[in-house]
């Protein structure tokens, strides 16, 4: 089992930043591909970004593409969004999620999951 907590959310202005984590535990972080999704309201969850087990491949979804860039530190377990420009319609729950084998946009295949954390962007 992989426990996944992502770090609070919060509401910012159009054009602002923020920084999610998703600190893992219960089994090797390294093991695992870790991805983002997120899910508006009366939407379905969407992917958002994935990156490898060694962090050296990476994935993004052309709506954040060139705004949001995803990381991991293997020697703390934890994931990281860095998210910038960020617009109105970025508002939503985001999900981080871990798989073994390899990076894939199909949230499906990933096993573990985090509770979400509420994203707000106000115009």
């Amino acid at each position: 089992q992989v426990q996944l907590v992502e770090s609070e959310g919060g509401l910012v202005q159009a054009g602002g930043s923020l920084r999610l984590s998703c600190a893992a535990s219960g089994r090797i972080f390294s093991n695992y591909v870790m991805g983002w999704f997120r899910q508006a309201p009366g939407k379905a969850r969407e992917f958002v970004s994935v990156i490898s087990r060694g962090g050296d491949g990476t994935d993004y979804a052309d709506s954040v593409k060139g705004r949001f860039t995803i990381s991991r530190d293997n020697t703390k377990s934890t994931a990281y969004l860095q998210m910038n420009s960020l617009k109105p319609e970025d508002t939503a729950v985001y999900f981080c999620a871990a798989k073994n084998a390899g990076p894939s946009r199909n949230d499906y295949l990933y096993a573990y999951w985090g509770q979400g954390t509420q994203v707000t962007v106000s115009s």
